[in-house]
């Protein structure tokens, strides 16, 4: 059995495989650290054309160079710089009608010789359309037809054989993401502008789902005056199912908050009268809140950090306006 495990079918050694995987996570870092010295000019040129563009930025790339441009133009699409991927094959018969005066053209190509890439350039030109270039040749043809070339050359792929992309794929990607967040960073994109590009599945209800639209309002709102015995607290929480009820004065401003924890404690001292004790004797004064309009992601995070399973949600003068607890949260699908 230990012979099995220790080698694949082949037989060669499980630690050899390991040494394998390893010996190209070192050598793709390796590649991705070298391009932090070239975020220089042609980088800051390159966000600068991406930013003028009135149209949109149409990425291109043929074999694996084509599905790195795919994710990249998708980074961009949902990150606030309107992209697409066109093919280059396709592009020369007929898809270049898509490309209009007003966009710019960012193309990958680790050799910088793709054919494919090459003959559709005149057409581009006499466009008048911007092209970024990001090859592994800075003399390459590709490199020096274009307005900015991005360096994306790296020492030596991953492959043993030399042939496969890897390393050379994934500096292109890292350099596409940072193309990408750079102009993030530069139009001033918020989170609620990347969330109304993405109001589907969970990132969507994480970033577009507030705490008024899953808290309990009105009459479901536990509360009890200051006044209130820790028997009456008990019952407006019974009736509320919330594990716990607030605490407002008349004018419904939050003085604090009684939990099912405070009441574990309170059954627990034989010298409490649940009748007589004013609520306000044994609540927890100066209780988490939240306003409404935040998102109900900050409330989960908020509950996580301080290990509390509900929140009341208060207005900016302080008066009690919702409650919600992390069931809440579930149900909405936010966490």
């Amino acid at each position: 059995m230990n012979a099995i495990v220790s080698r694949s079918a082949d037989g060669l050694p499980s630690a050899a495989i390991a040494d394998a995987g390893r010996r190209v996570i070192e050598i793709e870092a390796a590649a991705i650290s070298a391009l932090a010295a070239r975020i220089d000019g042609a980088f800051t040129r390159a966000c600068l054309l991406m930013l003028d563009c009135e149209g949109r930025v149409v990425v291109s790339g043929m074999g694996k160079s084509g599905h790195i441009a795919r994710k990249i133009a998708a980074t961009l699409a949902s990150t606030g710089t309107p992209a697409f991927f066109v093919h280059p094959a396709e592009a020369s018969h007929g898809d270049l009608g898509m490309i209009t005066p007003k966009d710019l053209v960012l193309a990958l190509s680790n050799s910088g010789e793709t054919d494919e890439l090459l003959m559709i350039l005149p057409v581009v030109k006499r466009k008048n359309v911007p092209l970024i270039a990001m090859t592994g040749n800075e003399r390459s043809s590709l490199a020096r037809q274009a307005d900015v070339h991005l360096d994306v050359a790296v020492s030596e792929e991953a492959c043993p054989l030399g042939l496969a992309p890897t390393a050379s794929t994934t500096a292109a990607l890292v350099m596409g993401d940072a193309l990408a967040i750079a102009l993030l960073e530069a139009r001033g994109f918020t989170s609620d502008d990347f969330a109304a590009s993405h109001p589907a599945g969970q990132l969507g209800r994480r970033l577009l789902v507030h705490i008024s639209d899953v808290m309990h309002t009105g009459k479901d709102i536990p509360r009890v005056t200051p006044e209130a015995s820790v028997t009456e607290a008990l019952m407006e929480m019974s009736r509320k199912n919330l594990g716990m009820t607030a605490i407002a004065d008349a004018e419904d401003r939050l003085v604090g908050v009684f939990t099912d924890g405070d009441l574990r404690r309170t059954l627990d001292d034989e010298r409490v009268d649940l009748r007589a004790t004013p609520v306000s004797k044994l609540m927890s004064p100066n209780p988490r809140t939240i306003s409404a309009d935040k998102m109900a992601i900050e409330a989960a995070q908020m509950m996580e950090a301080h290990k509390i399973n509900g929140l009341l949600v208060v207005n900016e003068d302080g008066r009690l306006v919702g409650a919600l607890n992390f069931h809440d949260l579930l149900r909405a699908r936010v966490i």
